[in-house]
């Protein structure tokens, strides 16, 4: 039986590494739907442990970041309840914990394949940049961020040995760099006058310019993947033109997501957002579902 202590402690560490945040490495599964290798067994168990090394090294990750703002997170009015910044977790148990998981993290995956290791490294050596100098740079901050996406599309791809396609690439950075952009929005909005103290790259942004570049990064991102549907290598490699009758799908889901971040203050946490909102989450699946079928030549 655990010992009362242990079971809190246990409890304040999983909560720590985010186990919900980790709906972000689906993404890695991406180029395994869009190679058409869905129903390939052995590509599915090696997308499956590889989802499960990046979700390893992502909980290393936050407890990292939270390390390194644990006094910044305490001003917070929803950051200042986490573990670490609340005092439930010591900082000595979530660095031991931070080296074991990257350390195994790293180890599995170079064990999985070794470009799959390498693009772990990268993976991890972005999000140090980030927490040690990136996210106070503006702009750069929440494109470091959507790096971070980029590079599991390329594990991804990397772990099952297929190519990846510029158009994939390109929608992933676009969306990531729109929610990137929409987060930022929330914390000026949620923090006020004290958005700088928490956050020091916060006082270069204001809702006003931030919606500048939501408009630009959202219409890219739909015109993006309106345009890789139609492409004659789009249509060449799944034999067919109806990934078209997918983009009102994209289109309902950005314009929900702007609906939420602009009527309802929401953004600040992408992944909340998408299991808790209904329409967004049933958008999605939908998309995907339809996306499925078209490939494997369903519809």
């Amino acid at each position: 039986m655990i010992h009362g202590g242990i079971r809190r402690m246990l409890k304040a560490l999983l909560i720590s590494i985010r186990p919900t945040q980790w709906v972000k490495n689906l993404i890695i599964f991406a180029p395994l739907v869009f190679a058409k290798q869905l129903f390939d067994q052995d590509k599915i168990l090696l997308s499956t442990l590889a989802f499960a090394a990046f979700c390893l090294l992502a909980g290393a990750v936050y407890l990292l970041n939270d390390l390194m703002d644990i006094e910044k997170d305490r001003k917070h009015p929803e950051k200042c309840k986490r573990p670490l910044p609340s005092g439930d977790l010591s900082p000595s148990v979530a660095v031991s914990a931070l080296v074991v998981m990257a350390a195994a993290a790293l180890g599995a995956s170079f064990w999985l394949d070794v470009r799959f290791g390498v693009f772990a490294v990268f993976y991890f050596a972005n999000n140090l940049a980030y927490s040690f100098f990136l996210k106070h740079i503006v702009i750069m901050d929440v494109m470091s961020i959507a790096f971070g996406f980029f590079i599991r599309v390329l594990a991804g791809a990397a772990v099952i040995a297929v190519p990846t396609t510029p158009w994939l690439l390109m929608c992933t950075i676009l969306l990531s760099l729109f929610l990137g952009f929409a987060k930022r929005r929330h914390e000026i909005v949620l923090l006020t006058d004290q958005a700088d103290s928490h956050r020091k790259v916060l006082e270069h942004y204001s809702p006003y310019f931030l919606d500048q570049m939501i408009l630009v990064v959202s219409a890219s991102t739909v015109m993006s993947y309106a345009l890789y549907t139609m492409s004659p290598e789009t249509v060449a490699h799944f034999g067919t033109t109806k990934l078209i009758y997918t983009v009102p799908f994209v289109l309902y889901g950005i314009f929900r997501y702007l609906y939420l971040v602009h009527q309802k203050s929401g953004g600040g946490n992408p992944t909340k957002v998408l299991l808790t909102d209904r329409p967004l989450l049933g958008v999605v699946v939908l998309w995907l579902l339809t996306c499925i079928l078209i490939i494997e030549g369903v519809l």
